[in-house]
């Protein structure tokens, strides 16, 4: 290779910053030790010639199984960028500039890196962004060579194109499951910060007050349906097993997966499971300990990193924040938005959260407030994050043929968006919007007669103010990059404007359930319970629960 086409000559790293780093297998060695001779080697396919990032066994080009590490240029341009001011990992010292670069051999083919030799002030100021072409340079850790990316001083045109919009599989009959299954009953348990409180305690009062709400006893539960279901981190409270153990129901069917769409997939495959006759009452939970975990301080087993995570962790890129955050930063570029934008959606969930009595954040915030919050990573501060707390949800999913026998109205499932029509990647697809969202969205529209223009209050996911913003413009709300206008300094979203958006305060101000509270939310309205909170006439609600992992999204409306 010539000289311009290899990386610095990799010498031993400092202990600082103290890096998490891979286990080397024989499927990654030669990606993570490339820096023994300056060289990027990506998988490449010898039959078609198609590079792929992460390493996959078949190319998704031409399916061929033969393929082998490719010597590249270790030119890339910067596709998104976030700086990150918040401590997530002992050794490794805020500031860093996490980003993701286009190939120069291939732009849609992405690393998650570090940039080096440039401060953040630099990047945070435009001096160098989105557009910057960047060379490759190892750091050393043993026998792990970290590939780094630094700026050459050129500029190029953005990487990343408008966001790809395949059309949807439309149905192939006019016959809908959805039609066949209601949502009966609701159930929440206490809802805050460090409750202390055993998480499986947190399910079984949760569930007991949606079997309740349905005018059902446990005897009456056939099924069970949770989201993800795995310990860990304080997001389960030990899945199907640990709430069946619990309670003593005898189901005849389960789901304790995570590969469903997203958590609001729980309750799309119990409907799946009642409208085929399998089950006449499903109770789906969500249960969230990770306030109490945090202040526990458990921790998941150490070791080499394996998996996805071996292509974020090792450049401190360890949460969301980092991940949907280069998003957010791509958006704003293109779309010459600014974080006013994210600051409306902030706002007005506070705003609505102060007529929530559950919602754990219910003090009022101006704009001002959220400018003047402390910075996590770029563009987010900390009111753009969502609250962890410890809490649990639970819905009850009944046959159709119950509604009229319910002591509470039954709320009908209009139709569901559940297609996969971008990469499930963080970084190697969409990065003008949060991902797993345009996709579901659209299919969403194939599945029903109604449009946006006839949503009446709109539940979205918004584990950061970004997610909201990308699920209005995916559902059809407004174009993309037009929200900014559309939200009309907060008035479009409001609890009295035209789509009132989390009129219970969402998770940046209520609490993250992890999707659940949304589904708990869109009851309340279109029941008309929900109190102070109440938007007037509301017979139409749209629910988005999840992104960034395969989502999903219902459209819900008041049974005559």
């Amino acid at each position: 290779m010539a000289d311009d086409a290899r990386g610095a000559a990799a010498t031993e790293a400092p202990a600082v910053p103290n890096r998490p780093l891979p286990e080397l297998t024989p499927a990654n060695e030669w990606f993570w030790t490339g820096g023994v001779d300056g060289t990027l080697r990506i998988q490449g396919c010898q039959d078609c010639g198609a590079l792929v990032h992460p390493p996959v066994p078949v190319c998704p080009a031409c399916r061929s199984r033969s393929h082998g590490p490719v010597p590249v240029s270790g030119r890339a341009t910067v596709a998104g960028f976030t700086v990150n001011r918040h401590h997530w990992l002992p050794g490794f010292a805020p500031p860093y500039v996490i980003a993701v670069v286009a190939l120069e051999e291939d732009p849609t083919v992405r690393l998650t890196t570090n940039l080096v030799g440039v401060g953040p002030e630099q990047v945070e100021s435009g001096e160098v962004g989105i557009g910057a072409e960047v060379r490759v340079v190892f750091e050393q850790h043993g026998d792990v060579f970290v590939p780094l990316f630094e700026p050459t001083g050129r500029t190029l045109p953005n990487p990343v194109p408008e966001p790809a919009r395949p059309e949807p599989r439309h149905p192939l009959t006019d016959d809908r499951f959805e039609h066949r299954a209601v949502l009966s009953g609701i159930g929440r348990s206490d809802i805050g910060r460090r409750l202390m409180r055993d998480p499986l305690s947190l399910a079984v009062d949760a569930c007991l007050a949606a079997v309740a709400d349905a005018g059902l006893t446990l005897d009456d539960i056939d099924g069970l349906s949770t989201y993800p279901g795995m310990a860990g981190m304080g997001m389960s409270e030990g899945g199907v097993t640990a709430v069946e153990e619990a309670l003593r129901i005898h189901p005849t069917w389960i789901n304790g997966g995570g590969d469903i769409p997203g958590p609001g997939g729980a309750v799309i495959t119990a409907m799946m499971a009642v409208a085929s006759g399998m089950c006449r009452h499903v109770l789906c939970f969500r249960t969230v300990w990770e306030s109490t975990f945090a202040t526990l301080r458990l921790a998941p087993p150490g070791g080499g990193l394996g998996g996805w995570m071996q292509w974020r962790a090792p450049y401190g890129a360890m949460s969301a924040a980092h991940w949907i955050g280069v998003n957010a930063n791509q958006y704003l570029h293109r779309y010459g938005a600014d974080r006013s934008l994210l600051g409306r959606i902030a706002v007005n969930a506070r705003t609505n959260a102060a007529r929530n009595p559950y919602a754990i954040y219910r003090e009022p915030m101006t704009m001002d407030d959220y400018f003047d919050a402390r910075p996590i990573t770029s563009p987010f501060g900390l009111y753009d994050c969502d609250v962890p707390c410890d809490g649990a949800v639970a819905v009850v999913v009944s046959d159709a043929s119950v509604a009229a026998d319910l002591p509470n109205r039954a709320i009908r499932v209009e139709a569901v968006g559940t297609q996969i029509l971008e990469r499930v990647s963080w970084d190697q697809d969409t990065l003008t919007h949060e991902p797993q969202v345009l996709g579901q969205a659209r299919h969403l529209w194939t599945r029903t007669d109604l449009g946006p223009q006839d949503v009446d209050v709109a539940l979205v996911y918004d584990g950061f103010t970004f997610n909201a913003v990308s699920w209005l413009e995916g559902l059809g709300f407004c174009g993309l990059g037009e929200a900014q206008d559309w939200i009309d300094e907060g008035r479009t979203i409001a609890l009295d404007g035209p789509l009132p958006v989390n009129p219970h305060g969402g998770q940046l101000s209520e609490g993250r359930t992890h999707g659940f509270g949304f589904l708990h939310e869109a009851v309340l309205q279109l029941r008309h319970d929900a109190g102070d909170r109440q938007v007037a006439g509301a017979r139409t609600a749209v629910v988005t629960t999840g992104g960034g992992t395969p989502s999903g999204v219902l459209l819900l409306q008041r049974g005559d």
